[in-house]
């Protein structure tokens, strides 16, 4: 099963890859810049939350190996604790961040690369880590100013953390955190190498490429929906049905579709209230990430409760 993830996985590295180098010769002349959010918004909601969408199937599963049979319970605790994230960031807008961009890089780098990995060491942990920071530094490097404008309006107000991001900037120290992202690569692919690994550095290359040429915010539309969530979501087409992969695909839309509907919703009903305060494209970007976030805490949670249960 593992070998067979291994391929799949290669392959759609490869195809993003080349799409990748496609579209950028094609943006190279063309201002991205003026791509309305709302078409990265829309991806995201159609593709890049439904990755997420069957956390109320492996949320079951938890409960149950906890003795635990009603799902009112799951539901709750997941829509509380995404609740809580939105007042934490409210509250305490500069912290969240930082923490969010922490837990993202990790969580980034494990899922986009844990299924070349056999050995789940504190080693292999960290170096998830370093290699998931690419999809923080990347944007900051390449549109340092563009990246500090999107943390402003993300309600971050402290000019200490501004002024922090720019000594990082002067001296060359994003320049350090690529270099070291590069090497947790390099490692994470030479031990115990073998030839499906290459896909961790058509993903590295295409991280570069798609941060070289967008804005901060169309670059990860593009890796969170296309890379991030299309992988895995292929991991979960494959545990539905390993032996007809369109039927498992069939299952999974079926069964993301509910939780993906009501995100959805609730997105537009809060970038209504967003759009009383805060002009359209600035009530988007809050909603994108901000939602990310208060989406992502209880969903890196879960499949950390989950391991720890299969353990």
């Amino acid at each position: 099963m593992k070998i067979q993830t291994k391929k799949i996985n290669l392959n759609h590295s490869f195809i993003f890859f080349l799409l990748i180098n496609i579209f950028s010769l094609l943006f190279m002349k063309i201002d991205n810049s003026n791509i309305s959010p709302v078409v990265c918004l829309s991806l995201i909601l159609i593709i890049g939350v439904s990755h997420g969408a069957l956390d109320h199937e492996k949320g079951k599963k938890l409960l149950q190996s906890l003795k635990i049979y009603n799902m009112f319970a799951f539901y709750f605790s997941y829509t509380l604790f995404a609740i809580i994230i939105v007042i934490f960031w409210i509250l305490f807008p500069t912290v969240t961040l930082i923490v969010f961009l922490i837990i993202a890089s990790f969580h980034f780098g494990k899922e986009d690369t844990e299924f070349l990995i056999d050995e789940n060491s504190y080693i292999n942990q960290f170096l998830f880590f370093l290699k998931g920071s690419l999809i923080i530094l990347a944007p900051l490097f390449f549109h340092f100013n563009e990246t500090v404008s999107i943390f402003r309006l993300l309600l971050i107000e402290n000019e200490t953390f501004y002024s922090s991001l720019s000594i990082i900037e002067e001296n060359n120290f994003l320049h350090i955190g690529i270099i070291i992202s590069t090497i947790s690569s390099i490692l994470l692919f030479v031990k115990k190498f073998e030839l499906k690994k290459f896909a961790i550095f058509l993903d590295y290359f295409s991280i570069i490429i798609i941060n070289y040429y967008f804005t901060p915010l169309i670059a990860f539309t593009i890796y969170f929906c296309f890379l991030h969530s299309v992988r895995h979501s292929i991991s979960l087409i494959f545990e539905l049905d390993q032996e007809n992969l369109f039927q498992g695909f069939l299952i999974f839309i079926k069964k993301a579709l509910p939780l993906t509907t009501l995100t959805t919703i609730i997105c537009l009903v809060g970038l209504f209230f967003l759009n009383n305060n805060y002009d359209f494209d600035s009530a988007i970007l809050k909603m994108i990430f901000i939602g990310l976030a208060s989406l992502t805490f209880p969903h890196i949670l879960l499949e950390y409760l989950i391991e720890k249960n299969e353990k």
